[in-house]
């Protein structure tokens, strides 16, 4: 019975640990063979413009890697992809003003290509972007 007890006790211990380790994983940062279903649609729809360093083309199409702009606009971020761009930004520094057309992906396409680059290139984000967020974004 006491040998019972302690296997119930030690079940029960494993499987609250594997739950609170799932629930934890859900908004971490995957390992980088995680993200490539982001680096399909980066391949896909963006290669061309940001190049596959991600470092853009000078004075006309801005930075990805490294990017000032993908730290501290979130959510300015995820709306150019989900509805497209026009007028100025500045990114590092530089001040670019071109168009960048909505590309129509879906909000899981864009959560998996957001997650995608800011994580590459020197870019470190510690929050996943979900579909969720993405489809509470306005223009």
């Amino acid at each position: 019975m006491k040998y019972f007890s302690f296997t119930l006790i030690t079940i029960f211990i494993m499987l609250s640990c594997q739950f609170s380790d799932k629930k934890m994983a859900q908004n971490t940062v995957p390992a980088a063979q995680e993200f490539s279903k982001g680096k399909q649609v980066y391949d896909d729809f963006c290669i061309q413009c940001h190049l596959p360093n991600g470092e853009g083309v000078p004075n006309t199409f801005p930075p990805l890697a490294q990017s000032d702009y993908l730290k501290t606009k979130r959510e300015a971020s995820i709306s150019a992809l989900k509805y497209g761009l026009s007028g100025e930004i500045v990114v590092n520094g530089k001040t670019y003003n071109g168009n960048m057309t909505a590309q129509g992906l879906t909000d899981e396409e864009i959560a998996n290509v957001m997650n995608y680059i800011t994580n590459s290139w020197g870019n470190k984000n510690t929050r996943l972007i979900t579909a969720e967020e993405v489809s509470k974004v306005e223009r």
